[in-house]
């Protein structure tokens, strides 16, 4: 939680005003009683009607004031809870933006989601309440404690007993409580992934008909969130029943020996009133205190949730080059793998092993393996959204580790193999790959990509709306505008990662067509499952189990590689069959 105090920052003066009311607020509400036992002692005691209503109207001014005094609390307190948590939304947001691909992976989208939404939402609602009741409860409690023994130091001697009563009962449940909050969350951030999962798995699901077990792994990890939160709420659930008990049985001794003093003469009327009325102030207080510490445990533990993120380092450091500084690069050589070998977190192997390759400027590499192969791991290290764990990747023969990120990949338009588009239109997706493109640059863009076509026939053109997702573009039109997208911000080298796989072969050959008979062509990788889609290649490098099984043109590789020979046989043998059958 220290580590979050920071982003209190430029809310100083609501942190204070606001306690500060609710402290004058907490001030008024004592001095009612007060009134309360002149009224009865003075004004219905010698009949003075007049002086009744003068006391009415002081404890109804008393009461407007302390309105006034709270009203302005709760904004202080809400302004400064607000910015707060802003604040750390925002922070958290740009840190995972900072962190590795690595760092994300291992993390987790849906606990990162559930960082920024529910646990600042409760880090939210803990710092407005206990501005508002952190320094108010206590104060009325020992306040009314203090009163009461102005009042009457022989009655009051109970406030002595109930008072550390209910701190040892309201302490004892805030520690019992706290490691099970945190145990809440874990098991929320489970069912959170599991929803994630079966939300974006769902045609899937349904397709294989595994509705019932995904029902029944959903419900097991719902029924053990309930489990637990049944468990700390029933521990909770104490804290209301041991607190009126307690209150209850103050009471009841209270107006038993004020009514025997009162009997003696030692006490008045109006002051066991004012008594009983000071342990009824504790009661609500502390109810409220209880509700509070409920509330701010989970705050707390959901801050160090936030702040364990937040400490977490990226495992790659940013280089210095920006392209400016009169570095010498490799005019020769566009991209450079030099005995590259790579590990995932946690990953017992090497998903890539020894791989070593020159990729000339302006030439075309095709990239080709089984599933699994280490395809995409491979391309994923030219913008370094990974690290390679031995050897070097050198983009215009300067290592990746040397760059700027903006720099390296400015250079490099990636197209991933799941098409990702955003809400808004297609301008403004266009957009994404260079901020200030016109539209005749977008329209030629969409022309390569082989996407013209459909984007002209759609309502408003260029502004026709993008669904979240682009769930309104078939598969093949999503893949087609994020080439056109990458296309947009003329990369020096651009990456096709498996994104034709929507596209028929007469699409696909034209989009590589296009491509390569662009003005100034970038150096085009192609991942792909299909032989067809980079035949003519300047080279094509085989994977298999995340080692090079070959490594040269379509001719060279079916004569020298039996992995690629087996790949290129297993489609268009069974293409020409289907052919003779059709025939």
């Amino acid at each position: 939680m220290k580590a979050l105090f920071k982003y209190f920052k430029g809310y100083g003066k609501e942190c204070v005003l606001g306690p500060l009311f609710k402290l004058l607020e907490a001030s008024f509400e004592l001095l009612i009683p007060l009134v309360v036992v002149q009224i009865i002692d003075v004004g219905i005691a010698e009949g003075d009607r007049t002086y009744i209503v003068k006391m009415c109207l002081i404890m109804v001014a008393l009461g407007i004031i302390g309105l006034v005094c709270s009203l302005t609390a709760q904004f202080f307190s809400a302004k400064a809870a607000v910015g707060f948590s802003a604040r750390v939304k925002q922070a958290l947001f740009h840190h995972i933006q900072g962190l590795s691909y690595s760092e994300i992976d291992t993390i987790g989208t849906s606990t990162m989601v559930t960082r920024m939404t529910s646990d600042i939402n409760q880090l939210q609602s803990g710092v407005n309440l206990t501005l508002r009741l952190f320094l108010r409860s206590p104060f009325i409690v020992f306040g009314a404690m203090i009163m009461a023994f102005t009042i009457n130091v022989k009655a009051a001697v109970v406030f002595v007993v109930v008072i550390p009563l209910l701190s040892v009962v309201v302490y004892g449940i805030m520690l019992l409580t706290i490691p099970m909050y945190r145990k809440v969350q874990n098991a929320l951030d489970q069912v959170l992934s599991r929803t994630r999962a079966n939300l974006t798995g769902v045609r899937v699901i349904r397709a294989f008909s595994k509705e019932e077990e995904e029902i029944s792994r959903f419900e097991k990890a719902n029924h053990e969130l309930v489990g637990i939160q049944t468990a700390v709420g029933s521990i909770s659930a104490l804290m209301n029943p041991l607190t009126f008990a307690i209150i209850n049985t103050g009471i009841i001794w209270l107006v038993y020996r004020g009514a025997v003093q009162v009997d003696q003469g030692i006490i008045t009327q109006g002051e066991v009133v004012a008594l009983v009325n000071y342990m009824s102030q504790i009661l609500i207080e502390l109810i409220k205190l209880a509700n509070l510490i409920i509330t701010v445990t989970k705050a707390v533990a959901c801050a160090g949730r936030i702040s364990g993120v937040l400490q977490i380092q990226s495992s790659m450091t940013e280089g210095t080059y920006d392209g400016e500084n009169g570095r010498v690069v490799n005019d020769r050589c566009a991209v450079e793998f030099a005995d590259v070998s790579v590990r995932y977190c946690n990953a017992s192997e090497d998903s890539l092993q020894g791989i070593t390759l020159e990729v000339k400027k302006g030439s075309v590499i095709g990239i080709i393996g089984g599933t699994g192969s280490g395809k995409t791991t491979l391309v994923n290290l030219i913008p370094r959204f990974y690290d390679v764990t031995k050897g070097t990747v050198r983009v215009d023969g300067m290592d990746v580790k040397e760059y700027r990120y903006q720099t390296l990949r400015d250079k490099i338009g990636i197209v991933p193999q799941k098409s990702v588009l955003f809400t808004g239109t297609i301008r403004s997706n266009m957009q994404w790959g260079k901020k200030d493109a016109t539209d005749e640059e977008i329209m030629k863009a969409l022309e390569i990509a082989q996407a013209k076509e459909f984007v002209l026939q759609k309502d408003g053109g260029l502004d026709a709306e993008v669904a979240q997702g682009g769930k309104n573009f078939s598969g093949g039109q999503r893949q087609r505008l994020a080439i056109a997208r990458a296309i947009v911000k003329h990369p020096k080298i651009l990456i096709l990662d498996d994104s034709a796989s929507a596209l028929d072969y007469a699409t696909d050959a034209a989009l590589r067509k296009a491509i390569r008979e662009m003005e100034d062509p970038p150096t085009l990788f192609i991942v792909s499952q299909r032989t067809a889609s980079m035949m003519h290649a300047d080279q094509i490098l085989v994977l298999e189990d995340g080692e090079a099984a070959g490594l040269g043109t379509h001719e060279e590789l079916l004569k020298t590689c039996e992995v690629y020979k087996e790949i290129y046989d297993s489609q268009f043998k069974k293409e020409a069959k289907g052919g003779v059958a059709n025939a």
